[in-house]
């Protein structure tokens, strides 16, 4: 497996390969791209009309507290052994990503655990974390590992948001059905529930750990190594400054639910995908853990889709056209990383409407007529 030998650092321009010498089809790639650019998102362009229309919830809780862009066309790119092969639209579109900030924040846990901040994922969060945000009842139990599989039941209210908005949020119904509603907690690890209040409550404790803003220890650990542009940016709310060590810094959202979170290009996003296809190495440098990949890929007891903060398809069950290895971070609106190392595939789509995603899975996958080397 190469590392970055056909990235190289932003802003050059990546050389492109032919589709035969990676072993694709042309014409059939072709199609796969194809699809994608006219199986666009059904998110309008005016993304802060949209949000301020109820599409997650109806006002109050809907209030936007955090930057938000309108949205460009589709567009996307897609490497094999970490060689560009196909490309659509502009690449370089800098646009919100929505819940692909959770999987970043996998990213940052590993470092965290690496560097031993995070000595053990099974311990409370409350005893390295002391803010108050941890000390009911209900919430002194939580350990790292039910914040990163999403099933802490945290309770409380963050930022001016708190975790009921997103009870009983159901993401096959995502602005269709209602949530919201009171429903009994259940103790820590014993329900699953993607909660954007639960994960901006990880985002905060990570900063507790770092104590320097995650934006920097993003770009100074991951994006720099991997010769990213300096064009991504990492946002939280207006009302999520904290003061650490004498120092008032932002809490970064885990998503764009409420504005805020990462706006970066499709480019950018290939690059880290890449960087979690080589296992977190870069250029024969460790930069994630060693182990770290695994841990996150691992299912979630309560939800086999699911590890720490990524999505994934044991069984083949969530994408069958993919291999049972594949992975995504996913973003509302159709802002897909998808990683399949056993074929060598990191693809990144922007705006593509979510519900087509296998169907493009199963085209890239007919397009494959041979294995290509790793160079």
């Amino acid at each position: 497996m190469i590392d970055e030998t056909g990235l190289p650092p932003h802003p050059a321009a990546w050389p492109q390969t032919t589709a035969g010498e990676l072993g694709f089809d042309p014409a059939a790639l072709a199609e796969a791209v194809t699809f994608a650019l006219i199986h666009e998102s059904p998110w309008p362009r005016d993304i802060r009309a949209h949000l301020e229309a109820g599409f997650f919830e109806p006002p109050p809780d809907n209030a936007i507290i955090g930057p938000v862009r309108s949205r460009g066309d589709p567009n996307g790119v897609i490497l094999r052994h970490g060689r560009l092969v196909a490309r659509w639209g502009d690449p370089r579109q800098v646009d919100m990503t929505f819940s692909v900030a959770k999987s970043y924040l996998a990213l940052l846990a590993g470092l965290a655990v690496g560097d031993g901040l995070i000595p053990d994922l099974d311990a409370p969060v409350g005893q390295l974390v002391e803010d108050g945000g941890f000390d009911s009842p209900q919430n002194r139990g939580i350990t790292w590992r039910q914040l990163l599989q999403n099933s802490s039941e945290w309770e409380g209210t963050l930022f001016g948001k708190s975790d009921r908005i997103d009870r009983g949020r159901n993401l096959q119904l995502e602005g269709k059905g209602r949530k919201g509603e009171p429903r009994p907690l259940q103790p820590p690890g014993a329900y699953w529930e993607y909660n954007d209040v639960r994960v901006n409550r990880l985002a905060l404790a990570l900063l507790r750990r770092f104590r320097r803003p995650l934006p920097e220890v993003f770009a100074e650990r991951i994006m720099q190594p991997i010769g990213a542009s300096a064009d991504w940016s990492w946002h939280g709310y207006e009302t999520s400054w904290v003061e650490v060590e004498g120092r008032r810094l932002q809490s970064v959202s885990g998503g764009g639910h409420w504005g805020g979170g990462v706006f970066i290009h499709a480019e950018d996003q290939a690059r880290i995908g890449q960087l979690v296809l080589q296992d977190g190495i870069w250029a024969g440098r460790r930069l994630l853990p060693e182990g770290w990949v695994a841990a996150c890929r691992t299912p979630c007891a309560l939800n086999p889709h699911y590890g720490l903060l990524w999505w994934l398809n044991t069984g083949r069950t969530r994408w069958p056209a993919a291999s049972a290895e594949s992975i995504c971070f996913s973003g509302a609106g159709g802002n897909i990383t998808w990683i399949d190392a056993p074929n060598g595939i990191v693809a990144v789509l922007r705006w593509i409407n979510a519900t087509r995603l296998d169907d493009f899975m199963q085209r890239v996958g007919a397009a494959l007529r041979s294995p290509a080397p790793a160079a």
